[in-house]
């Protein structure tokens, strides 16, 4: 009796929670004109507790990003600018390893458009977000705003492509601003709001300090190149020399030092300024930038390795050169003006790094890497004015400082390759999986470690008749590097560089070439299946995937998942992973896996209006999310089902379960599996 009154709480509770279509995000709208033919459209979302909505600028590889789309646009009005988002918070995203952007509790989305067409009556906008807690929900809302023939009037229709709820609003009240957001709780742990706060904002300041760090070191790296170093000298003697006092020598060194720094950080801050905060961010995550960074460093690096150099006009050097001559303050700071352009064919490549990297950042990144990088640049200049004493202790000038330039080249084409591996991994091309960015980064360090083995030499080389010992002991650290890379293609984690390959998934062979890392199954895989997570055999094809457990006589495991879904990949990392739980789905279970953020289009003849929600079935995710919500009366992932051949649910109590504990999720799986066998 005890076991019948459990089983019906268990599944009331199941019903309550798990069997509901799920909609944390209730919006409101209204239509503002804000002078002849423009109008601010404004789309306001109030957010459940503890849920959580991502940003447009949340980087590619991370969260699904919230799209903002018009579909009449064409001949009828035009879309000022992009859309802009009320405040939202930044945290660490330890899972994908981006720094994600989001709201809490309160959304506010507003897009200015100049309409074209006199006639045109409606504009037809769409939000494609996500929203997540335990359990990620990818949403589509359209909308309909109609055009007023005063000031503040509104007709909105908002059709929630999984529930088909029509709303309509009229005269919507004005929202002059919008307040920050409040409460809520951490993407990861589901916290209290100070802690988010105070989580967001340590990770924001680690992200920045991270930049400053690199730019800093970058500074120095600058240093040691054939443009910068042998000014270093020339400089402070001019400063000593010149100066009636060796106070007025510190004096005009300290100046000068300062005077670098404002110029580079000038350069940060106009980055900033043309572009804007947000949009940098929107610009190093956008496909075209991807590939645009990709080719820049590659000239950069080519620039390094001697193919040619990138300099400013000689005009430009010569102009200001004169203007330092005039002496005084404003002398000095047209030295340094002078220094900066002199010097471009060596810092510029680094520069520009720099601010690629810091754009992916956003925000001020880019003033705070042009901070460190000049920082690093002054402070020689600085220093050894107080204490000339220490010029003595200078390295001559020589072919090392060309050797510094081709290890930057090299540094420089290596981390191009991750630039177009984001582009890849952006469109799903699989031309740049784990193996090849592996191999690309092999042969770079590897020839690299040539290099500084006398083996290869390039352009600008001096003749090399002996190793010195720092040289021969960055060959060795650079070959030692090449060696630990090598595993990676057989399935090594490779921990050391973990935000810079595409994930072991994202692979030809995500078990290792010959299938030999991991947990893999050394089988030829089945038609149309694919080695997923730890090396588990699964299909993305229900169909496929069907046929397959009918031909083994095995319960089949529905996995509905996202690529964008967090706490799909923690289920697989910590509970899949498991030595309880991987043995199961390896040997017990067919696994398919459906992505319900899939954008492929279907075939036109696959395409269909969904008898359950009435929405248009366009793409491969569409067609997965209305399987889940027609048969399973949710739309939340992870969401995991366990069928016999039938497709009926094996697990009565609970047919279906979601991020869940390991027990729990074992509890599950061998009760259903155990029916099945029956």
């Amino acid at each position: 009796m005890k076991k019948i009154i459990f089983g019906l709480l268990a599944f009331l509770a199941f019903a309550n929670v798990n069997s509901q279509i799920l909609d944390p995000v209730k919006w409101t709208t209204k239509i503002e004109k804000k002078s002849d033919n423009t109008y601010i459209l404004t789309f306001n979302g109030d957010i459940e507790k503890d849920w959580h909505m991502y940003s447009q600028f949340t980087p590619d590889g991370g969260p699904l990003a919230l799209e903002v789309l018009f579909k009449n646009q064409k001949g009828n009005f035009n879309l000022i600018g992009k859309a802009k988002e009320s405040k939202t918070k930044t945290a660490y995203n330890d899972i994908f390893e981006v720094y994600e952007t989001f709201f809490e509790r309160k959304v506010q989305i507003q897009q200015i458009v100049h309409v074209t067409n006199a006639t045109t009556a409606k504009i037809e906008a769409e939000l494609n977000y996500q929203v997540c807690k335990e359990v990620c929900i990818n949403l589509e809302k359209k909308f309909t705003f109609s055009i007023p023939a005063d000031a503040i009037v509104s007709s909105v229709v908002d059709i929630q492509k999984t529930n088909v709820e029509i709303v309509e609003t009229v005269g919507s009240t004005t929202v002059d601003s919008l307040a920050p957001s409040l409460g809520g709780s951490n993407i990861m742990e589901a916290a209290p709001e100070k802690a988010t706060v105070e989580a967001a904002k340590s990770n924001s300041k680690r992200g920045l300090w991270s930049i400053f760090f690199i730019a800093f070191l970058s500074g120095f790296a600058a240093l040691l190149t054939p443009c910068v170093f042998p000014m270093i000298p020339m400089t402070v003697s001019f400063f000593t020399k010149q100066s009636k006092s060796r106070a007025k020598g510190i004096r005009n060194a300290v100046i000068y030092g300062i005077a670098i720094i404002v110029i580079y950080v000038m350069l940060g801050f106009v980055v900033t300024w043309v572009f804007g905060a947000d949009a940098l961010n929107a610009l190093s995550t956008n496909v075209w930038f991807n590939l645009i960074f990709f080719v820049l460093l590659v000239v950069f690096a080519a620039s390094f390795l001697g193919a040619f150099e990138i300099m400013l006009p000689n005009s430009w050097a010569n102009k200001v050169d004169n203007q330092a001559d005039r002496g005084g303050m404003i002398g000095i700071l047209f030295m340094a003006l002078a220094l900066a352009i002199v010097s471009f064919s060596c810092t510029g490549p680094i520069v520009g790094t720099l601010l690629v990297e810091a754009a992916s950042k956003g925000g001020i990144a880019p003033i705070i890497g042009m901070f460190g990088f000049s920082l690093a640049l002054a402070l020689p200049f600085m220093l050894f004015a107080m204490f000339p004493g220490w010029l003595h202790s200078l390295p001559k000038s020589g072919g090392w400082l060309n050797t510094v330039k081709v290890v930057l080249g090299f540094l420089e084409l290596a981390l191009a390759f991750k630039f177009l591996s984001n582009a890849d991994l952006v469109l799903q091309l699989h031309l740049l999986e784990r193996e090849v960015f592996l191999a690309i980064w092999i042969a770079i360090f590897g020839t690299l470690a040539f290099y500084l083995f006398g083996k290869i030499t390039l352009p600008h080389d001096s003749p090399l008749t002996h190793l010195s010992v720092g040289r021969l002991l960055m060959g060795l650290l650079v070959l030692s590097f090449t060696i630990y890379l090598i595993p990676g293609l057989w399935g090594a984690p490779l921990k050391l560089i973990n935000a810079f390959p595409p994930s072991v998934e994202y692979s030809e062979s995500p078990s290792g070439v010959g299938g030999s890392g991991g947990n893999a199954p050394t089988a030829v895989l089945p038609d149309g299946a694919k080695s997923g997570p730890h090396g588990i055999v699964v299909f993305d094809d229900y169909e496929k995937g069907l046929a397959y457990a009918k031909s083994v006589n095995k319960p089949i495991m529905l996995d509905f998942t996202g690529y964008a879904c967090v706490n799909c990949r923690k289920m697989e990392n910590n509970v899949w992973s498991d030595p309880k739980i991987l043995p199961i789905l390896n040997n017990e279970v067919v696994l398919i896996s459906l992505y319900v953020d899939d954008k492929r289009d279907l075939p036109e003849n696959e395409q269909f209006i969904s008898k359950t929600t009435g929405s248009e079935i366009e793409t491969v995710g569409d067609k997965w999310t209305d399987f889940m919500i027609s048969k399973y009366k949710t739309n939340t992932q992870p969401l995991y089902v366990l069928t016999d051949l039938e497709g009926n649910n094996l697990n009565i109590a609970a047919p279906t379960i979601s991020y869940v504990s390991l027990e729990e999720y074992e509890t599950w799986l061998k009760a259903g599996i155990a029916n099945y066998k029956k």
